[in-house]
């Protein structure tokens, strides 16, 4: 399926109304289903699906990494696309007993989550990462992620999620009109590119929700930046977790929440 399209519209200016043609970006329901039972469906841009099955599955805990999974289809379904999953035994077996001690949905409002006490879940520990950032390298993650976002070039209308690694750059970015898609996208994409999480820092255009700091705890990634402010949920999870969260990078300017020790060499604390 097509990622944009271009609609008529009218545009007014300077006090002139015109018409003129808009490209928006699509969005479509996007089924995950495991063992030919659906697991949660989420409205997302049809691209990069077999990177969104992957970062889905890992960020959810699905599975623990690539192996546990045999195969990625996605096939047409009315008007969305069902990706179907095939699990290897011992993990599909996990996931349906997991489904079976469930006492209900309660209508989190979260994408694969079944109670509240999933949504709050305890993340993994990235504290024995060894890797830190230069204040000039957090400023060039951020200018990289914006200046590779061809989709959101053409709509402005998608967030993008890229992975930074010291010395080669933006080595992966994907974008979804949902920031937690674009995240999970750029999970699966890390993944099968063959690098580790604890080898760069992920850096991403949305605010930073509780669930964006789960998600890259999941990749094992010990940097989470993003050009808006986090939640203080946000902010007590990354702490437990030992990751550093840096908010509201613009430009060559951010603040730290977390974990300053990583962002080495330039920076100056400031005593009112």
């Amino acid at each position: 399926m097509k990622t944009s399209t271009s609609i008529p519209e009218l545009q007014y200016r300077h006090g002139i109304l015109a018409t003129g043609n808009r490209i928006v970006p699509e969005e479509v329901p996007i089924a995950f289903s495991y063992g030919g039972s659906t697991h949660a469906v989420m409205m997302a841009t049809p691209a990069d699906l077999e990177d969104f099955a992957l970062g889905f599955s890992l960020s959810e805990g699905i599975i623990s990494g690539p192996a546990d999974i045999l195969s990625i289809e996605a096939v047409m379904a009315g008007d969305g696309i069902d990706v179907q999953v095939v699990l290897a035994d011992v993990t599909a077996e996990a996931l349906t007993s997991r489904r079976r001690h469930m006492a209900g949905p309660v209508g989190c409002g979260l994408c694969g989550i079944e109670s509240i006490e999933q949504a709050v879940r305890q993340v993994p520990s990235v504290e024995a990462a060894d890797f830190c950032l230069t204040p000039a390298q957090i400023a060039e993650a951020v200018k990289l992620l914006g200046d590779g976002q061809s989709l959101n070039r053409e709509t402005r209308a998608v967030h993008g999620a890229g992975f930074f690694v010291p010395g080669q750059g933006l080595v992966a970015l994907r974008e979804d009109v949902g920031r937690h898609n674009a995240l999970d996208k750029l999970s699966g994409a890390v993944i099968r590119a063959g690098y580790s999480g604890r080898q760069g820092a992920v850096v991403v255009t949305s605010r930073l929700s509780v669930e964006m700091v789960q998600k890259t705890a999941a990749l094992k990634c010990p940097i989470l930046i993003a050009v808006s402010a986090p939640t203080a949920l946000a902010i007590r999870t990354a702490d437990e977790a030992g990751m550093t969260l840096v908010g509201i990078a613009r430009g060559d300017e951010f603040e730290i929440f977390t974990r300053p020790d990583r962002i080495i060499s330039g920076v100056t604390a400031h005593v009112a």
